[in-house]
């Protein structure tokens, strides 16, 4: 019975989330976007000039559920893939806890409680 549970993915260990969640809210209306990027298969290789590995880029398209204008961000990694520059065009970054806070304002203004 283990092995059955092990060979259809009912065993103890739990594949680790090897992605990345973006906050962010738009600048021209003020929604709040989450969005899960991998940076392992998002991101694109990047070459020095002897042509070895020097870091990965990862460009994102986000769009909200608002205003539906584009958002531009993007992620820049080192040779071990940990992050060391992000930038946004058209929104900003935002912790998780204001994403959240956001998320329920928005909630609140729509079901007219606020």
């Amino acid at each position: 019975m283990d092995f059955l549970r092990r060979l259809f993915g009912g065993g103890t260990r739990s594949p680790s989330d090897e992605g990345l969640h973006l906050y962010v809210r738009c600048d021209h209306c003020g929604a709040p976007v989450h969005v899960r990027v991998n940076p392992y298969n998002d991101a694109a290789v990047e070459y020095d000039d002897r042509e070895e590995i020097s870091g990965y880029r990862l460009r994102k398209e986000i769009m909200d559920s608002r205003c539906f204008r584009l958002i531009y961000a993007e992620l820049v990694f080192d040779r071990n893939r940990r992050e060391t520059e992000r930038t946004i065009e058209g929104g900003s970054f935002v912790s998780r806890e204001t994403y959240e806070q956001l998320v329920a304002e928005d909630a609140a203004r729509r079901s007219g409680t606020a």
